[in-house]
């Protein structure tokens, strides 16, 4: 639940109020005595007695958009004739479209983007299948596969729930990058399913983003096909919250003074999220990480560790620490939660090292309240826009592939990760950084162009196709 009114609850009003008289006044505050920000107030259509009029107004929920209502309603002589969810506006018929980049307007243009002309094209793609890169929306299009089975916090809600925020990832794979993305949403769960469901889709494809998939599922089905396809394969929930969450820390720790290979850091959350994080920040430099999960500290000599599990007791907690979450903060220089909320206080947070870094990064409701980290730490980053050093994987999935297109790679590397996060890191300058900026906003002109361009060197390539007949 938003603690603020937000665009995410925005909703229109459409109502009539008589014309004369105080009527129209009382709508804005109306509208503010039940807590909701007016952010526009539109006359649609006047006459000599009665006025129609649209309220934009944001709220923190659902259930405050509906007492906001009620308060305009109750307003002497207003007549609401209906109530637009702005949010649900916005997905009507969905959020992206194909477009023809290509002009058809007559014979000759015809018969040659498509048949006769286009057998021609198809018989040279035929002798050299590389071609496609070079000739097709291949070298330009990314499939953005889900199973619907950990869709944002919202769990396993299923292939169509998924649609809308595979529709949204598409859109900003163009947006940011200028990539043609398309979502493929799957109905099944079945690993052998998803992988050879892939498989097959991918001769018209350049990568494949696989989003939302749950632990430990995910991590397999990216074994597979990155062993079994000649073109990248990245997981945006694992390596790109991987990508940003080094960058903020990179950043975070020149802040405060210290270096990851010095600082010990509590982790909670081990799966998908924190399992690709933790393998980042050991490749980066990291030394000392303690990871929790829902049953404490992950160390040898618990009795339930699947090889996920398994992998990360060897390699972290060189101490043998068994103990739960709370414990394995107290003295810590950096915590990173990708997890659950609500699981540590303020009180907890004082407990930690001089100079503490937080990143609470549980969505909606981070695992400590941002207002009270703040108040005994010196950094604190979450993935929410109403704080200050949001971490979201937008700062690096568009460039990430935007490089690997460009490169025409055919795998994702850890250097290319490692390198992702060092140029994100780079946009933010030694004037701008400061504790409530660690990490650039994702409308920032340079995020894109600078993790494409470390990627795209990283992967031994340079811009191809674009320029190129």
């Amino acid at each position: 639940m938003a603690t603020v009114p937000s665009v995410s609850y925005s909703i229109t009003v459409r109502l009539e109020v008589p014309a004369g008289g105080k009527a129209v006044s009382q709508l804005t505050h109306a509208v503010e005595s039940a807590g909701g920000v007016v952010t526009a107030l539109d006359v649609t259509n006047a006459g000599h007695e009665k006025l129609r009029i649209d309220v934009t107004c944001a709220a923190r929920d659902t259930d405050h958009a509906q007492a906001i209502v009620d308060q305009l309603e109750a307003v002497e002589s207003v007549v609401i004739h209906k109530v637009s969810d702005r949010t649900f506006l916005m997905h009507l018929g969905g959020k992206i479209e194909m477009q023809s980049k290509v002009p058809l307007r007559n014979r000759d243009e015809l018969s040659m983007a498509y048949t006769p002309g286009v057998a021609r094209v198809s018989m040279a793609i035929a002798r050299n299948k590389e071609d496609a890169r070079r000739l097709t929306i291949k070298r330009n299009t990314v499939a953005v596969v889900t199973d619907g089975s950990a869709v944002l916090g919202l769990g396993n809600i299923g292939p169509e729930a998924a649609l809308p925020v595979m529709e949204g990832k598409a859109a900003l794979f163009k947006r940011f990058a200028g990539i043609d993305a398309w979502p493929i949403c799957l109905d099944t769960q079945d690993v052998d399913e998803i992988v050879r469901t892939v498989q097959l889709l991918a001769p018209g494809f350049g990568g494949i983003n696989l989003e939302d998939i749950g632990a430990p599922r995910c991590f397999e089905v990216e074994r597979r096909l990155r062993e079994l396809l000649d073109i990248p394969v990245f997981h945006d929930d694992q390596h790109g919250t991987a990508i940003c969450v080094l960058a903020a820390l990179t950043n975070a720790l020149r802040v405060v003074d210290k270096k990851l290979e010095d600082v010990r850091i509590t982790m909670a959350g081990a799966g998908a999220a924190g399992n690709a994080v933790l393998r980042l920040l050991l490749a980066a430099g990291a030394r000392n990480v303690i990871v929790c999960d829902y049953r404490g500290a992950v160390c040898r000599t618990r009795d339930d560790l699947d090889d996920s599990l398994r992998w990360i007791a060897e390699h972290t907690n060189a101490e043998g620490y068994s103990g739960d979450l709370r414990g394995a903060v107290k003295g810590a220089d950096v915590f990173v939660g990708v997890s659950a909320p609500g699981i540590l206080t303020g009180d907890d947070i004082a407990a930690m090292a001089p100079g503490a870094v937080v990143f609470a990064l549980a969505n909606p409701e981070p695992e400590v309240s941002p207002d009270e980290a703040r108040e005994h730490c010196a950094v604190v980053a979450t993935g929410r826009s109403d704080y200050p050093n949001q971490i979201n994987n937008v700062l690096a999935f568009p460039g990430v592939f935007r490089g690997l297109l460009d490169a025409q790679a055919t795998e994702v590397t850890e250097e290319m990760l490692l390198a992702a996060a060092r140029a994100l890191a780079a946009v933010v300058t030694t004037e701008e950084l400061g504790p409530n900026y660690i990490i650039p906003s994702v409308f920032h002109p340079d995020v894109a162009g600078a993790v494409a361009a470390a990627v795209r060197e990283s992967a031994g390539g340079r811009a191809r196709g674009f320029t190129e007949a």
